[in-house]
């Protein structure tokens, strides 16, 4: 069999060093860019309304972004295979970090902004999208938790990795690792990654095959002749109550990730005067708890109690964990916040892991792009409720002395996502 139509371990080992490096880079910049953003556009200053609000409005755009481009991207990717288009939102990432590289004035800030707004409604979704897709079709079903998890926890141990790279290294050369590392990881996917079947499959061809299918009998995929992305993800949506639901799921547990992280850097600099090195090692301890969990701890409880408990314990633990950010009263209570990573990180690999399994060979990419694509939608909303109520809370006009009112809010929006979680377990496990 040639090359481009194998997947097997060697070509994850391949997607797993890409997914590494690209975390890597763009992870590299997250314990500095509060820092950068406030010094040059309130210089001097701890807090700054109009950097929260610029927050706001980038995650809302870019969510709108995503939930258009995502679906279509992973539309698109059952036609034409994942590595063709993981091209877009690796070589796109490029962009933001070499405008920073240059310079960190406000010139120079607002470039990256807009380049960051436009290039991250290629990147936010389209990465996990076509990497899960990718996983799922060289890994039959019985073992794509597991090896969703251990995808989850590599791309944890990029973020760790990077944002130890950020420790050490000052901001001035940050931004310029960063770029040679996001140009390195897309010129090693072009040279070693390997195209699945998917790609290799005729378009006009149906599947027939199961979900843990023959290697030496690669699938086949359906029509694509009308690449309509909302219509399709609508239907995709209509034809199964289960993944209804876990779109809900999705929803609102993406609204309360994306509202609790509008919120949080603000609210540990304004409350307890965090820095560059602060934000980096409570960073490094997040990551460092999910990676460990995901590559460790995920692939020997998932085969044992199965994905609709672990999305359960995910969302239990992800609720105390934002509920002790919004009350932390010392500047250790964020440290103690983040040990709950180690049971929150089960929330997506799980979520996706159930998704992956409501569908056949030939809507994978579809189906990752869907959720993914109503992750984002919850993404445009967030900013409109949290950024205002962050602003408001952080300011000195507040009704009341509640700093982190608008994280505990988001810790509400998670119960909500674990009492739909119930229902889905329930309806999954008598399907």
């Amino acid at each position: 069999m040639k090359m481009e139509n194998q997947v097997g371990g060697g070509d994850l080992r391949h997607l797993f060093a890409c997914s590494f490096l690209f975390y890597f880079s763009v992870c590299m910049v997250l314990p500095a860019i509060i820092d950068v953003t406030i010094d040059a556009l309130c210089p001097g200053q701890e807090q700054c309304s109009l950097a929260i609000y610029l927050g706001g409005v980038h995650q809302a755009a870019t969510g709108l972004g995503a939930l258009f481009v995502t679906p279509l991207v992973g539309n698109l990717s059952d036609k034409y295979g994942r590595k063709a288009l993981l091209s877009l939102p690796m070589a796109t990432a490029i962009i933001p970090l070499v405008i920073l590289s240059c310079g960190r004035s406000k010139p120079y800030f607002y470039a990256y902004y807009v380049a960051k707004m436009l290039t991250g409604m290629f990147c936010e979704g389209s990465m996990q999208c076509l990497t899960l897709a990718y996983v799922a079709d060289a890994v039959c079903e019985r073992k794509r938790a597991s090896t969703f998890s251990v995808l989850s926890g590599i791309s944890l141990a990029g973020f760790v990795s990077g944002t130890l790279a950020a420790r050490f290294l000052p901001t001035s050369y940050t931004f310029q690792v960063a770029a040679l590392v996001a140009a390195f990881s897309t010129l090693y996917m072009k040279i070693f990654l390997a195209e699945t079947n998917r790609g290799a499959s005729l378009a006009d061809e149906e599947s027939t095959q199961p979900l843990c299918f023959d290697e030496h009998k690669p699938p086949k995929l359906s029509a694509l002749g009308n690449v309509s992305a909302l219509s399709d993800m609508i239907a995709l949506l209509r034809s199964s109550k289960n993944l209804t639901r876990a779109a809900a799921v999705a929803f609102f547990a993406n609204l309360s990730d994306s509202g609790y992280q509008v919120a949080l850097l603000y609210y540990l600099k304004a409350k307890f005067h965090y820095s560059k090195d602060q934000f980096a090692d409570l960073m490094l301890m997040i990551g460092s708890l999910g990676a460990a969990s995901q590559l460790l701890l995920m692939p020997l409880l998932a085969p044992a109690i199965g994905e609709e408990r672990l999305l359960i314990i995910g969302l239990l633990a992800s609720c105390a964990h934002i509920f002790l950010y919004g009350i932390a009263w010392a500047y250790w209570v964020p440290y103690l916040s983040a040990a709950f990573t180690i049971l929150s990180v089960f929330l997506h690999p799980s979520l996706r892991s159930i998704v992956s399994k409501k569908v056949g060979p030939a809507e994978q990419g579809m189906a990752q792009g869907c959720v993914t694509g109503v992750a984002s939608f919850a993404s445009i909303l967030a900013p409109f409720i949290f950024t205002p109520l962050t602003a408001l809370f952080l300011s000195d006009n507040v009704p009341f002395s509640l700093k982190g009112f608008s994280i505990i809010s988001a810790g509400f929006i998670t119960l909500v996502a674990f009492f739909l979680s119930i229902a889905l377990s329930k309806k999954t496990s008598t399907t």
